[in-house]
Order: C-alpha cells, then sequence, then structure tokens
C-alpha cells in the first residue's frame, strides 16, 4: 500500500470516527406536544405554571416525567403535569421526546 493510499484511508476512518462520536453525543431532539398524547419530558427541567403562560410558577418537571397535553397554545400547551406535582398547567411547548 502506498503512503497516499493509508493517509487516505486513516482520513476516512478519522471522519467515520468524528461522524458516530457525535452521533452518539448529540442530545435528543425535543418536539411539540400533541393533544391528547401524554408526552415525555426531554428538557433538563421544565416549569409548570399555574393559571396562564408566564404566569405563577406551580412546580418543575423534569426529564423523563409526564405530562398529558389537553389544550394546544401554540408555544405553550396546557395539560396534566404527573410526577412530583400532580397538578394541572401550562409549560412551555416544545420540550417533548
Amino acid at each position: 500500500m502506498t503512503r497516499m493510499a493509508r493517509a487516505h484511508r486513516l482520513t476516512t476512518l478519522a471522519l467515520a470516527v468524528a461522524a458516530l462520536t457525535a452521533l452518539a453525543t448529540s442530545p435528543a431532539s425535543a418536539a411539540n406536544g400533541t393533544v391528547g398524547e401524554r408526552e415525555t419530558v426531554c428538557a433538563q427541567d421544565l416549569f409548570v405554571r399555574v393559571t396562564a403562560p408566564h404566569g405563577a410558577w406551580m412546580g418543575t418537571l423534569y426529564r423523563g416525567q409526564t405530562f398529558l397535553v389537553e389544550q394546544d397554545g401554540g408555544d405553550w400547551v396546557y395539560g396534566f403535569a404527573y410526577g412530583n406535582i400532580n397538578r394541572r398547567g401550562w409549560v412551555q411547548n416544545g420540550w417533548f421526546c
């Protein structure tokens, strides 16, 4: 094998390893909630608001806890926060797995 062929092989291998590493370490992509679905929280933490979006803070959902989406309000969704809260409220949309 020539020196040029070995260099090409090493470059190809390095690019493949870099691509696999990027895939393995990239965060889970978050999605919007769907009305009627019990969604899993992908965010590290997600604040639950009592009466309205940007309203008073009620508690925090953490990654892996769930939220039943009952109403879609665009950037915010209303529903039932399971886990340590167990009450209805508003959360910012776009942070579900």
